[in-house]
C-alpha cells in the first residue's frame, strides 16, 4: 500500500489510500451538499435575479464594444463615445420603432386573429386530399382509430396548460424581475464599455500569480469565442430578416413584416431556427394559392444560398467551428434542461465549456507526456498548449 507507483504520481498522490480517500471526500462532499442544499437557496435567488440583465448586458456589449473602440481611435473620449453611441442607438430604435410599431402592431393583431381560420382551412385541405387519394378508403379506419386512441388529448393538454400555469401564480415577482432587467440592463452595459478591461485585470489580481497567465489566456479565448459568435450570429439574424421581408414583399405574402420579424428571432438558433420560422409562412402560403407555396419556396431557397454562400462565411467566419451534429445535440440538451433561454445561450455555453475543457485536456496531455512520454511517446502540443 506504500508502494509509490507512476499511475499514483500521475494522478497526483502516492498510493491506493490517497485514490481511496479523494473519493470518499468526493461522495461525503456530495451527500452533505444534498442535506443542507436549502442552505443556498438564498444564492440561487440573487444569481437568478442578477443573471438575465448580466447576460443582455454581455450580449450588448459584444455587439457595442467595438464601436466604442473605432470612437476611441478616433481621438473621441472611450465615456464620450459611449454616450454617443447609446444615445443613438436608443433614438434609432425609437424611430423606427415610432414608424414600424402601428403596422407591425395590426399585422400580429390579424395574425393570430386569422391564424386559426389558416389552421382549420389548411386541416381541411389535407382531409379532401386524403379522402381523394388512394388511400381515400383506409381514412375513415385511421380517423376512428386517432379519435378512440388520442380522444383525451384536449384534456392532456388543458392538464399539461394548468400545470405550467402554476409556476407563473406570482405574477408580481416576475413583472418585478422584468422590470429590474429593463432598468439595471443598461446600467451595467455602460459599465462593461467603460471598465470592462479594469474588471477583467481586477478578477485577476485576487488569483495567485503562478495561474493570472493561464487564466488570462482562457479569459481572452472565451472573448473571442463568444464574443464572435454573438455578435455574427446577431447580425446573420437581422440580414436573414431583411432579406425575407423583401423577397415576401416581391412575392406578395400576408404579413411579410411579421413573418420576417419572427424569423430574424428564430435565427438566432442554429439550424432549427429557420425550420421554426418558415412553418407559419408554409401555413399562410399553402392557403393562399398553390403558386404561392412555389413563390415562397423560391425566396427560401434564394435567402438561405445567400446566407449559406455569403452571409454567414465572412461574417461568422472560423472562428468557431463547431460540427452541426454537436450543435443539434447541444440544443436539445440545453432545451431539455433550461427551456427557451437554453436553446438561445446553448451555443455560447458550449463555446464556454469548450474553452475550458480544452485547457484541462492540454494540462493533462503535458502531464502524461511528464510521467509515459518518454515510455510511450508523447502527445502533440501547440506552442500555446506548451505555454
Amino acid at each position: 500500500m506504500k508502494q509509490s507507483t507512476k499511475f499514483m504520481r500521475f494522478l497526483g498522490g502516492q498510493n491506493l489510500i490517497y485514490l481511496l480517500s479523494l473519493l470518499i471526500l468526493i461522495g461525503i462532499t456530495i451527500f452533505i451538499y444534498n442535506k443542507i442544499s436549502f442552505v443556498f437557496h438564498p444564492l440561487i435567488v440573487i444569481f437568478s435575479t442578477i443573471t438575465p440583465p448580466i447576460i443582455l448586458a454581455f450580449i450588448a456589449y459584444y455587439l457595442l464594444n467595438p464601436i466604442v473602440d473605432l470612437l476611441e481611435h478616433a481621438k473621441i473620449k472611450r465615456i464620450w463615445g459611449i454616450i454617443i453611441l447609446i444615445l443613438g442607438i436608443s433614438g434609432l430604435l425609437t424611430g423606427i420603432i415610432l414608424l414600424t410599431a402601428p403596422a407591425i402592431e395590426a399585422q400580429v393583431k390579424e395574425l393570430f386573429k386569422n391564424f386559426p381560420m389558416y389552421l382549420n382551412q389548411l386541416g381541411q385541405g389535407i382531409k379532401t386530399w386524403l379522402q381523394n387519394s388512394f388511400i381515400g378508403p383506409y381514412y375513415d379506419q385511421g380517423y376512428n382509430w386517432f379519435i378512440s386512441n388520442f380522444s383525451n388529448i384536449p384534456g392532456m393538454i388543458g392538464s399539461y396548460l394548468t400545470n405550467a400555469f402554476q409556476g407563473f401564480r406570482n405574477i408580481a415577482t416576475t413583472v418585478t424581475n422584468v422590470f429590474v432587467s429593463i432598468i439595471t440592463f443598461p446600467i451595467i452595459l455602460f459599465f462593461l464599455l467603460k471598465d470592462g478591461d479594469r474588471f477583467k485585470e481586477f478578477f485577476l489580481t485576487l488569483l495567485p500569480p503562478k495561474f493570472r497567465g493561464d487564466m488570462n489566456q482562457i479569459l481572452k479565448n472565451m472573448d473571442t469565442q463568444v464574443g464572435s459568435y454573438i455578435q455574427g450570429q446577431i447580425i446573420v439574424a437581422t440580414c436573414i430578416g431583411m432579406l425575407l421581408f423583401i423577397g415576401y414583399l416581391i412575392i406578395g405574402l400576408d404579413y411579410a413584416i411579421t413573418l420576417a420579424i419572427i424569423a430574424a428571432i428564430t435565427s438566432v438558433i442554429p439550424y432549427l431556427g429557420p425550420t421554426i420560422a418558415i412553418i407559419p409562412a408554409i401555413i399562410i402560403a399553402i392557403v393562399d394559392s398553390p403558386f404561392m407555396i412555389l413563390k415562397l419556396a423560391i425566396v427560401w431557397i434564394a435567402v438561405q444560398f445567400l446566407e449559406g454562400n455569403f452571409i454567414s462565411p465572412n461574417i461568422m467566419g472560423r472562428t468557431m467551428q463547431v460540427h452541426p451534429l454537436t450543435i443539434i445535440i447541444v440544443l436539445l440538451v440545453a432545451g431539455n434542461l433550461f427551456g427557451v433561454v437554453g436553446v438561445i445561450l446553448g451555443i455560447p455555453g458550449y463555446a464556454i465549456l469548450k474553452v475550458l475543457v480544452t485547457y484541462i485536456y492540454n494540462k493533462f496531455k503535458i502531464r502524461y507526456n511528464h510521467y509515459y512520454g518518454k515510455e510511450y511517446g508523447n502527445y502533440q502540443l501547440t506552442d500555446e498548449n506548451e505555454s
